[in-house]
């Protein structure tokens, strides 16, 4: 192992290489994401199929088939799993009633998202991590609550994703609340997740990250013969809908459009994805969503929240939003066969190590500031300490403004830094750290001192 340093005058500061970061892996994570089961998400794939149509507006009341039945089957796996957790992992359906729309909502009927909540260990750390899925299906006719739609991989597999997540991190303690939310309804409109993420801003919840999984378990797309389970796309946008003129005039006076809260956080997920999951590309893509579509972490990022999508790299819309039928040799419908388990395990341990990354760090550092007197040949950068957490010290963050990850990051133990950096030609940004080299999300420094 080797550490460079960076001399700042009469003081060497060290700079941490990214393939050193790979090889620094928290053993508590690394025996976590080990022991995430292709088998054990396989099987609950299975049973949420086998409720035949999860559609929004199918049974409610019915023991074994429509959306009810996967409820309720999905609430009593998060029940078991909190039988290990020492009373810190509850779960509970949170139901209401939704209104006819003139477009996908028919009638009235009930809604229900099931969430199981990890709650945190230190009283001081308000912070919530979410990671989210939906358990609705449909097949082509968008209205057809009766017909089988097994939804297989959209979206039995974020929802497998989030139970397999609750069963292995159950036990562990993290300082933050960790949110394993299944939503209803995305399929119909996003009502689920609108719901919840409505709640988090009337109370006021600190949701620092939503890691929403849809779709994510088939390594064969479409347009292409060739197998891909080497690479995970995740989506996030840029410039969310709820920034007003004044913060975008912020943001366009630092050229920071590419440096969002949304963006830190795809950024981030690949940085510590990467780190824990081998042989496996988390590929950023500079969009809120695929083209022209949209998903349950939507919701969200329209409200303020860092929320991202999670995806297979290849979509195969031969098995998705289709009735199941063979055509000219051809087979559709989106079934358990076509799916990939092994894929979803890496896929799964890129939001385990995210999410429990994120948790064990401490709160981001406060007021981060850039100066803007002095010469332009260097960065002055200053912090406050984070509101809670033990901190070890700092990651200095810095990439040059037309690269799309950081490049270098220096460690600091004060809460003030000046780089040998031109502040006109680089981009910063500062994160705290913990002992065990937790990291928080990145904070893009504004400028003082004009």
């Amino acid at each position: 192992m080797f550490k460079r340093y960076l001399l700042l005058g009469a003081f060497f500061l060290p700079f941490v290489s990214h393939a050193q970061e790979i090889v620094n892996r928290d053993p508590e994570i690394e025996r976590y994401v080990k022991a995430i089961s292709a088998d054990s998400m396989k099987a609950s794939v299975e049973k949420l199929v086998s409720f035949g149509s999860r559609h929004t507006m199918s049974s409610v009341t019915d023991a074994t088939k429509g959306i009810g039945a996967a409820r309720r089957w999905t609430l009593s796996k998060f029940q078991s799993y909190a039988k290990n957790s020492g009373g810190r992992l509850t779960a509970e359906l949170q139901s209401w009633t939704l209104k006819p729309d003139g477009r996908r909502i028919d009638k009235e009927h009930e809604i229900a998202n099931v969430v199981a909540t990890l709650k945190g260990t230190d009283p001081a750390d308000d912070r919530v991590f979410v990671i989210s899925a939906h358990i609705d299906s449909r097949a082509f006719d968008i209205m057809n609550r009766d017909i089988d739609s097994p939804g297989a991989n959209d979206d039995a597999s974020g929802v497998a994703t989030a139970l397999e997540l609750a069963r292995v991190m159950a036990q562990a303690k993290f300082p933050a609340t960790l949110v394993f939310l299944i939503v209803s309804g995305e399929e119909q409109g996003l009502y689920g997740a609108d719901y919840y993420a409505q709640q988090a801003v009337d109370k006021k919840w600190n949701l620092e990250a939503i890691l929403n999984n849809d779709t994510m378990g088939s390594s064969a797309g479409s347009e292409t013969s060739v197998i891909d389970n080497t690479r995970l796309r995740v989506f996030s946008e840029g410039l969310p809908a709820y920034q007003t003129a004044e913060q975008a005039a912020t943001i366009r006076s630092i050229g920071a459009e590419n440096d969002g809260k949304t963006r830190q956080l795809a950024r981030y997920m690949k940085e510590v994805g990467e780190r824990y999951v081998e042989n496996l590309e988390v590929v950023l893509i500079y969009r809120n969503d695929r083209f022209q579509r949209g998903g349950d972490h939507t919701p969200f990022v329209n409200r303020g929240f860092a929320a991202v999508r999670i995806t297979e790299m290849n979509e195969n819309f031969d098995h998705q939003h289709q009735d199941i039928h063979t055509e000219k040799g051809k087979e559709y419908g989106d079934l358990i066969k076509f799916m990939d388990f092994e894929y979803l395990r890496k896929n799964a341990g890129v939001n385990l190590a995210t999410l429990a990354n994120l948790a064990k760090a401490p709160q981001m550092p406060q007021e981060v500031k850039i100066e803007v007197k002095g010469s332009a040949n260097y960065a002055k950068l200053n912090w406050k300490a984070p509101k809670s957490g033990k901190v070890k010290g700092y990651y200095v963050l810095m990439r040059e403004t037309y690269q799309p990850f950081w490049q270098k990051k220096f460690f600091v133990t004060d809460t003030s830094v000046t780089l040998p950096y031109s502040r006109d030609s680089y981009f910063f940004a500062v994160q705290s750290i913990t002992e065990g080299g937790n990291e928080s999300l990145p904070v893009i420094p504004l400028p003082t001192g004009r």
